[in-house]
């Protein structure tokens, strides 16, 4: 079972949850992990099409999507039409560097490409933190988002200092629930 992690990172802090969120798939037994950087050409339509879910993710950008992956998106178009992903677990995870920026948003634009395609959408799973006067920044959720992963990286520090640990962690977690619901999904269809 092979799940793959299709980003799309402008200044290498998306790239890094990626690999988080790839770890955390590879945790589950059984299932191995594929970075898709989809800014790369020629894009790995063929590894996309074989693999048994697919999490999105890609930097928030003035309240949206980066152009980028908004680009893979649209080229979808010819696999959408055969409905090639049809069935495949599917979830989503983003960055931006204010708190908010609008990252839900974004989710719900990589959940809606996902409907589009006949997936099925795997929610983040996890209780909100840092909620409460004992919460923190190093709590996991702590930007507090079910829908999927959302990070966040100040634009003055480089990608190796953000996003922070519980981020990446949260998204570690989307990874192990998405490969998780996939090997179910498998075993419930023999």
């Amino acid at each position: 079972m092979r799940i793959a992690v299709a980003f799309h990172s402008g200044y290498g802090h998306t790239a890094r949850q990626a690999k988080a969120v790839a770890d955390g798939v590879r945790e589950a037994q059984g299932v191995q992990a594929l970075l898709v950087d989809v800014g790369l050409e020629p894009i790995a339509w063929d590894d996309l099409r074989q693999s048994d879910g697919i999490i999105f993710g890609c930097p928030t950008y003035m309240g949206s999507p980066s152009a980028v992956f908004k680009k893979f998106m649209e080229e979808s178009s010819s696999r959408w039409m055969k409905q090639e992903w049809a069935d495949k677990v599917a979830a989503g995870f983003t960055n931006s560097s204010s708190q908010s920026g609008d990252k839900l948003n974004t989710l719900i634009s990589l959940a809606v490409f996902a409907a589009q395609h006949s997936m099925i959408w795997v929610s983040l799973g996890l209780m909100p933190g840092n909620n409460a006067s004992s919460g923190s920044v190093n709590d996991v959720n702590r930007l507090g988002s079910w829908l999927g992963a959302m990070a966040q990286s100040n634009f003055d520090q480089p990608a190796d200092l953000a996003p922070l640990e519980s981020d990446l962690q949260t998204a570690k977690s989307l990874g192990l629930r998405v490969a998780n619901m996939a090997k179910r999904l498998n075993a419930s269809l023999k």
